[in-house]
């Protein structure tokens, strides 16, 4: 009888296992620079929850100045995830329906806005990079946008590099 309990007990925990395993072996957002302040950085994040930010300009600082430019870059920073967090970008991911859309978005009526880079690496081994010039592709991209630019705020960074 123990052995069956032992069994079944094993068989849930692989199975709780399988379950919360991502389908992407990684995630990368960069945001692009514009002739104004916006953020420019690079986030990777790991199916590990685990998330890098290599921040250029405005991404943490407080200022907003040309003088910005200037100084040598903020530094690399890393965090991990809050799980409430990691679950909701999975599920706006979902949402997105990535492999869908086309892989470049332009603007050709502005001259100064930025670009995001979404891209995206799944488990099996393939890949969708898309190009977002103005980051207003479809509302459901500017949506995903916004929340991974929001986790420079929700999330505890640590410094690990200038």
């Amino acid at each position: 009888m123990k052995y069956l309990i032992t069994l079944l007990i094993a068989a849930l925990l692989v199975s709780c296992t399988t379950q919360n395993s991502s389908k992407y072996s990684k995630i990368q957002y960069e945001a692009g620079a514009c002739f104004g302040f916006c953020p420019v950085f690079k986030l990777t994040v790991n199916p590990d929850r685990t998330a890098v930010i290599e921040a250029e300009h405005f991404t943490f600082s407080e200022g907003h100045s040309k003088d910005e430019f200037s100084k040598p870059r903020e530094g690399t920073f890393k965090t991990t995830l809050k799980t409430e967090d990691y679950n909701r970008l999975l599920s706006l991911l979902e949402n997105v329906n990535l492999k869908s859309l086309p892989d470049l978005f332009k603007n050709k009526n502005v001259s100064d806005l930025p670009t995001a880079y979404l891209r995206i690496n799944y488990t099996d081994g393939t890949s969708k990079n898309i190009e977002d010039y103005g980051k207003n592709g479809t509302p459901k991209l500017r949506e995903l946008y916004n929340f991974l630019e929001g986790l420079r705020q929700s999330q505890t960074w640590e410094k690990v590099s200038d």
